[in-house]
C-alpha cells in the first residue's frame, strides 16, 4: 500500500472512489510523445477548472474502455527513476512551476508510477505541448486535456485567477494542533489507506494535504478542521445539521429535534443513521399474484443523495453561516441548505431538464473526502440516482427550489403516497385515543383531498362519512376514486362502500356495487365479498367467493363461521326445492369442519357462542346422538347466556324428543 497517496490504490484504478474522468491511464513512457502529454495533463488537471480537486496520471497501466486493464503492464525500476527525474525537470516548465506528488506503485508485482495532480493554489497554469512549443492554458473536458482557449472556456479559467476554494485554504486562526490526530488515523482506516503507515504526524498531515505551512510553521487547511477537529463549529458557526419532526397538526408544533455535530463526515453519517431508521419499509400484497410489492415511506438512496449534496455543496465562508436543516413532515422530507447553488445552475439542471453545465464546485476537497468514505457519488450522478430512487419507489418526483438571490438551496421529497395514508390514519387514531373525533375526521378528509385515489385514505374516509350517515359525501368520495383509481385498489374500497350502503338499508345500490366486482380477488377482498354477499342473501355467490379465498378462510374466525352458515344456507336450500339428501348432507358436514376448527380458535366469545349453536343444529340435522346434540346447545348458552334464541332452540328440541 502507498505510503504517499491517502488513496487507497485499488480503488483508484477501479474508480471506486474518484470519477473515471479525474484518471488518466499511460500504458508505457515514451519521452518523445508520453512525455509531453503527462506534461499537458498535469497542467489540466492543476487548474482544476471544475474545482474537483485536480486528478491522477497512471504510468504503466493500459486502458481499455476507460478501465484498467489487468494484469497492469508496468514500467521497469530504471524507467521508474528516469520518469521521475524527466518530470519534476520538465515540470518547472509550467508557468507557474507546479509540482505534483510522485507516488511509485507495486501492483501485479510489477512497478507503475502514479502521479497526483492536486488543484493549484496559483492557477491558472499553462504548459508547451512539446519542444519548443507555444504555451496553452490546458483543462479537463471529460477525460480529455484540451486547450481552454479553443473550447472556449479560458475567460472562465482567468476569472478563478488565484481563487483558492474556501475549503481548501489555510486557516490564519487555528493551530496545527486542533487537528486530532486520532480522527485522521480512522479516517484513513475506513479508507484503507497506506498513509496510515506514515507515524510522523506533520508529515502526515502533509500528505494528505490538510496542513500547508506559513511562515516556517504548520497551520491547518479548513477541510483539516471542518473533517479532524473536536468542533468545526469554533471556526465555521453553523457547521452542524439540525433535524426538526413537525407534527401533523398544521399549527407547526414539533414532536422531536436533533442536533448532530462533530467532523462533518461523521455528522452526515449520524444524520443518515437517523433519517434511514424513520424510513420505514412496507410489503403489499399484488392482486392475483404471488409477488409481494416492497416500498418504504422515503427511499434510503434518495435520502442519501439529499443530505450528502447539501454538506457537499453548502457554503462553511459566512459569518456564521447557518446549519443544515431537515424538516420532517408527515407528507414530505425538506433539506435546506445555505447559499443556493454556485451561479450556472439552474432550475432546469435540477429537474434533468437539461444536461448539467461544467461550473466549478462550491467546494473541493469536501467532495473528495466524502467519495473516499463512499458517502458521495461521482460528479453529476448523483441527481440521476436519486430521482431513480424515488421513481423505483413508487414516490412522486423530487422538486428543487431557491431564491432569486441564491441564498438557499431546497431539496423536497414526497413521501411514498401510501405511507401519507398511513401517516394520516395513525394521526387519526391518536386524536380518536384522546376524544377528539372532530379532529380524526378532519386529518383523514384533508389528507385524502390531496390523494384521493389512495385505497386506504378512501376507504377509511367512506367510512367514517357511514358512521355519520352521509350518503351523499361517500357517494361522491367513492366516485372521485373511481374515476383516479388502479384497477386492483377498487374491489376493497368497494366493499367498504357496499357495507354502509347495507347498514343504510340501501340494498339494491349495494347489489349494483357488488355485481361489478371481477371475479378474481385477492384472499382477503375475496373473504369480504362473500361476507357482504351473505348479508344481500346471495348464498351461492359468497360461497363462490369464499371458496376462492382459498387458505385466508382458514386463518379468519368470521369467514369460518360465515363459509359455515353459507353452506348451512345452501344445504337446506337444495333441500327444500331439490330434495337432494345428498348434497345436503355433503355441505352439512363441510360445515360442521368448518365450525369445529372456528371452536378450537382464540376468537370472540360470541363468534364461538354461535359456532357451537350452528354445531347442535347440524347435529340435530344428520340425527347425532341427543347428548352430543344437547352438549352443543349449552354451550352456546354458556358462552351467550343472553341469546334468547339458543334457549328456545333447546327447548324445542326436548320437546319433540319428550314426543
Amino acid at each position: 500500500m502507498s505510503t504517499i497517496l491517502p488513496i487507497n490504490i485499488e480503488d483508484l484504478l477501479n474508480h471506486r472512489s474518484v470519477e473515471s474522468a479525474r484518471v488518466e491511464f499511460k500504458a508505457s513512457w515514451d519521452e518523445k510523445t508520453t512525455s509531453h502529454q503527462v506534461i499537458k495533463s498535469i497542467c489540466a488537471f492543476a487548474n482544476d477548472l471544475q474545482n474537483l480537486n485536480g486528478g491522477y496520471i497512471v504510468i504503466g497501466v493500459a486502458e481499455e474502455n476507460g478501465a484498467a486493464v489487468r494484469p497492469v503492464k508496468g514500467i521497469t525500476a530504471e524507467s521508474l527513476d528516469a520518469v521521475q527525474r524527466w518530470l519534476r525537470g520538465h515540470c518547472n516548465e509550467i508557468d507557474p512551476p507546479y509540482q505534483p506528488v510522485f507516488s511509485p506503485e507495486v501492483v501485479d508485482t510489477r512497478n507503475i508510477l502514479v502521479i497526483w495532480v492536486p488543484g493549484s493554489d496559483v492557477r491558472p497554469h499553462k504548459a508547451p505541448d512539446g519542444p519548443k512549443t507555444r504555451k496553452k492554458y490546458y483543462v479537463r473536458i471529460g477525460s480529455e486535456s484540451v486547450d481552454a482557449e479553443a473550447n472556449g472556456v479560458l475567460p472562465q479559467l482567468l476569472q478563478m485567477t488565484a481563487r483558492v476554494p474556501f475549503d481548501d485554504r489555510r486557516s490564519l486562526t487555528a493551530r496545527i494542533e486542533d487537528l486530532r490526530e486520532s480522527k485522521v488515523r480512522e479516517f484513513l482506516n475506513d479508507i484503507n489507506s497506506g498513509l496510515l503507515e506514515e507515524n510522523n504526524q506533520r508529515e502526515l498531515y502533509r500528505k494528505l494535504q490538510i496542513s500547508a505551512q506559513v511562515n516556517g510553521h504548520d497551520v491547518p487547511k479548513n477541510i483539516g478542521l471542518l473533517m479532524f477537529s473536536t468542533d468545526p463549529e469554533t471556526w465555521f458557526p453553523g457547521a452542524r445539521i439540525e433535524i426538526v419532526q413537525f407534527a401533523a397538526d398544521g399549527a407547526g408544533n414539533v414532536i422531536e429535534e436533533k442536533v448532530f455535530r462533530g467532523g462533518i463526515h461523521e455528522q452526515l453519517r449520524n444524520a443518515l443513521q437517523y433519517l434511514e431508521n424513520i424510513s420505514s419499509q412496507h410489503l403489499e400484497k399484488r392482486t392475483n399474484s404471488f409477488l409481494v410489492k416492497s416500498w418504504v415511506s422515503y427511499p434510503v438512496q434518495a435520502l442519501r443523495e439529499a443530505l450528502v449534496n447539501a454538506v457537499y455543496h453548502r457554503g462553511y465562508e459566512g459569518t456564521p453561516e447557518p446549519p443544515i436543516k431537515v424538516y420532517l413532515y408527515s407528507d414530505r422530507i425538506e433539506v435546506i441548505s445555505y447559499p443556493g447553488p454556485v451561479p450556472g445552475i439552474e432550475e432546469k439542471h435540477l429537474a434533468q431538464l437539461s444536461p448539467m453545465p461544467p461550473v466549478p464546485a462550491r467546494n473541493r476537497r469536501i467532495g473528495e473526502f466524502l467519495k473516499e468514505l463512499k458517502l458521495a457519488e461521482g460528479r453529476g450522478t448523483g441527481l440521476p440516482k436519486l430521482f431513480k430512487a424515488m421513481r423505483n419507489n413508487g414516490s412522486p418526483e423530487p422538486s428543487f427550489d431557491f431564491d432569486s438571490g441564491r441564498t438557499y438551496f431546497r431539496v423536497t421529497l414526497p413521501a411514498h403516497p401510501e405511507y401519507v395514508a398511513i401517516s394520516a390514519m395513525r394521526d387519526a387514531a391518536y386524536m380518536r385515543a384522546i376524544g377528539d373525533q372532530e379532529g380524526a375526521f378532519a386529518r383523514i378528509r384533508e389528507a385524502w383531498k390531496q390523494r384521493s385515489g389512495s385505497p386506504s385514505l378512501t376507504a377509511e374516509l367512506i367510512r367514517l362519512q357511514g358512521m355519520r350517515h352521509d350518503m351523499t359525501e361517500a357517494r361522491k368520495c367513492f366516485d372521485e376514486f373511481l374515476s383516479c383509481a388502479s384497477d386492483p385498489f377498487i374491489p376493497h374500497v368497494s366493499n367498504v362502500f357496499i357495507e354502509i350502503l347495507l347498514n343504510e338499508r340501501m340494498n339494491e345500490e349495494a347489489k349494483e356495487i357488488l355485481d361489478k366486482l371481477p371475479s378474481f380477488l385477492s384472499s382477503d377482498e375475496a373473504c369480504d365479498t362473500a361476507i357482504l354477499s351473505r348479508r344481500l342473501g346471495q348464498q351461492a355467490i359468497a360461497h363462490r367467493y369464499f371458496e376462492r379465498a382459498g387458505d385466508a378462510v382458514l386463518h379468519n374466525a368470521r369467514a369460518l363461521l360465515e363459509f359455515a352458515q353459507t353452506k348451512i344456507a345452501l344445504a337446506q336450500d337444495v333441500l327444500h326445492k331439490n330434495r337432494d339428501r345428498e348434497t345436503n348432507n355433503r355441505l352439512l358436514r363441510e360445515a360442521r369442519e368448518l365450525l369445529e376448527r372456528v371452536i378450537r380458535m382464540e376468537t370472540e366469545t360470541v363468534r364461538q357462542a354461535w359456532a357451537w349453536r350452528e354445531l347442535g343444529r347440524i347435529g340435530n340435522w344428520l340425527k347425532h346422538p341427543a347428548t352430543e346434540i344437547e352438549t352443543a346447545y349449552k354451550n352456546a348458552i354458556r358462552l351467550l347466556p343472553g341469546e334468547r334464541r339458543f334457549q328456545d332452540e333447546l327447548a324445542k328440541l326436548k320437546e319433540r324428543r319428550r314426543r
